[in-house]
């Protein structure tokens, strides 16, 4: 029994060239920007700090744009250190420089704490006079977002202690965790598999393969669950302990806030998700295990190809053209963008043991450009991958002309470009699809993949939820976290999917309760988001995708009401979440009746 081969999809898989940032650790040029970082932040800091109320807005704009140079060289070097880690992080080498490089940038930005606090602390009149000055108005945006959680900021002292404490608090939790699990091996097949791999074979033809992949992955992670659990309960803790010194009264609510949305907007989302299960997931579960002539699916199977369904091997180049001729048909400019990815070695795609496991787009510095990575294994999901982080990439690319300080979007809006990229390759392959069978087999795909991105996501922000909120009353055991992760499970998936076995220690093993708290529902709002969007698209709105790229240039500078406005839509409305999930429910009908 082996797994079927994809030689054809793996070989030649480009890695990335980080050159663009810096030619390796030792070089000259990174020691060069640190040093200039580290002593640029002393200097300013004794230039401003205590006088920034006084100064004249032009004064004012100057000192907004020194603090952004330095913040920009800090994060360059922090970035580089990240990406070359990503890469392999079971070498201790490059784990020990990554380190460095943090403890160095940690010292650097904490130099510069005092400025944003000041700021914080001015009044909003004396703000407006300074933003009279054009030096200073062009960071308005900027102002605004940081001046949003004035009354979570503490003295700066406690905010110097907090920031060099996560060194050794959630940034050394968190990367033992990325360490443990890029360490895991799985034995499948009489291999020894990555995660990345094991999970794979969730969605490959072969039965008793999945069946195997899906025993060794819990069988591992059971044995490894003391950690996980300890790791669990200790970041949930921490994060307990520095929401209460800053006066946040849920654990959520520091997420919102970095999110620019307001707490009932995420709970209507949650709500309208959880009410369409029966209707979504139970549904379409129930559905795909008649095709599998059973009353209920296994859960290795939930993923599964369909009967009959052989998914083919795609070689990378196929991939790369199916993803660019979809974004170059909604638009020449997005494709112009996406092929720089391909053609100047900005995407590292190849699997390989120590690669950080699952895939990101991430931004490094509006002065270089984005990097992806994948784990690319040649299947029709990883096609979907790559479509998912090169939306990000573009998005990130036309927004770094906002600048270092207001290129980034909240995580909200961040998931839009992505899902929508998926969208229009969806389309494309749906369109040219030659016969009922693959159109049901596409149809199927999107569903599974709408479904893991609401449905699933959804209930993993639910999962932290409860998590965080037991955690404030005592330490969770690990049979305790398998249980809430069961119940949450079985509520979304219903009652077509079976969740027995080892299945529940299948939480420990995902990144972003450790990396982003409460990240997760971003990946909700941003389908329900570009299915709205899609809608508006479809019905033929004129300079559609200008507008759309227009969004994407904002960047920062734009919440999402504003961002929303010229399509028509308004998340703060019951109706726009009930148009989201609207059309995975015609996508289902529309399965239905192709079968």
């Amino acid at each position: 029994m082996t797994d079927r081969p994809h030689k054809e999809a793996v070989l030649a898989l480009p890695e990335w060239n980080l050159a663009d940032l810096y030619p390796a650790p030792d070089s000259p040029a990174l020691a060069a920007d640190l040093d200039r970082a580290e002593q640029d932040a002393r200097a300013f800091r004794k230039r401003w700090a205590g006088k920034l109320a006084a100064a004249d807005g032009r004064a004012f704009g100057r000192a907004i744009e020194a603090y952004e140079a330095i913040s920009e060289r800090a994060a360059r070097a922090e970035s580089y250190a990240q990406l070359l880690h990503a890469g392999d992080l079971a070498d201790p080498g490059i784990g020990r420089f990554r380190q460095a490089v943090r403890e160095r940038v940690t010292a650097i930005t904490g130099e510069l704490l005092f400025f944003t606090l000041e700021i914080g602390r001015m009044e909003d009149d004396e703000v407006e006079n300074k933003l009279a000055d054009p030096e200073a108005a062009r960071y308005r945006p900027w102002l605004r977002d940081i001046r949003l959680a004035r009354a979570h900021r503490l003295d700066e002292e406690t905010e110097r202690l907090f920031h060099v404490k996560r060194l050794t608090g959630r940034a050394a939790w968190t990367r033992l965790f990325d360490e443990t699990v890029a360490a895991l091996r799985f034995p499948v097949d009489g291999r020894e598999l990555t995660v990345q791999e094991a999970l794979h074979l969730l969605s490959g033809p072969d039965a008793a393969l999945r069946r195997e992949a899906a025993g060794s992955v819990g069988r591992i992670l059971r044995e490894n669950v003391r950690l996980f659990a300890l790791i669990a309960n200790t970041l949930a803790k921490d994060k307990e302990i520095e929401d209460g010194w800053r006066g946040y009264e849920t654990p959520q609510a520091a997420r919102h806030l970095s999110n620019r949305v307001d707490a009932p907007v995420v709970d209507a989302l949650t709500e309208a998700v959880r009410a369409a299960c029966p209707r979504l997931s139970h549904r379409y579960y129930a559905l795909k295990a008649r095709w599998f002539g059973v009353d209920t699916l296994d859960y290795w199977d939930r993923n599964a190809p369909l009967p009959g369904d052989e998914d083919t091997d795609i070689p990378w180049g196929e991939a790369a053209r199916i993803v660019l001729d979809a974004y170059g048909a909604f638009s020449p400019r997005m494709r112009e963008i996406g092929s720089r990815f391909f053609d100047d070695r900005w995407i590292d795609a190849a699997p390989r043991a120590g690669k950080s496991p699952g895939a990101f787009s991430h931004s490094t510095v509006p002065s270089a450009h984005p990097y992806i990575l994948l784990n690319y294994q040649g299947g029709a999901r990883d096609v979907m991958t790559l479509a998912h982080e090169l939306g990000h990439g573009v998005h990130q690319v036309l927004a770094g002309a906002q600048g270092p300080l207001m290129a980034e979007t909240p995580l909200t809006l961040a998931e839009t470009a992505s899902v929508f990229g998926e969208m229009l390759t969806f389309r494309a392959l749906l369109d040219r699809a030659g016969d009922p069978g693959e159109r049901k087999r596409l149809l199927a795909s999107k569903v599974e993949d709408m479904l893991n991105t609401v449905v699933r996501q959804i209930a993993f922000y639910r999962f932290e939820s409860i998590v965080h909120e037991e955690r404030r009353e005592g330490e969770l055991t690990a049979e305790r976290l398998c249980d809430i992760w069961l119940d949450v499970q079985r509520e979304s998936l219903g009652p077509a999917i079976r969740l027995g076995g080892d299945y529940r220690y299948y939480w420990a093993y995902i990144p972003h309760f450790v990396h982003s708290p409460f990240y997760v529902y971003a990946y909700a709002f941003g389908d329900c988001l570009v299915n709205s969007l899609y809608a508006v698209f479809e019905a033929g709105e004129p300079d559609f995708p200008e507008k759309y790229l227009s969004m994407l240039e904002a960047g920062g500078t734009l919440h999402h009401r504003e961002l929303l406005a010229p399509f028509g839509l308004d998340a703060s409305e019951p109706a726009f979440w009930a148009k989201g999930l609207s059309l995975i429910e015609t996508t289902i009908d529309e399965l239905e009746a192709v079968s």
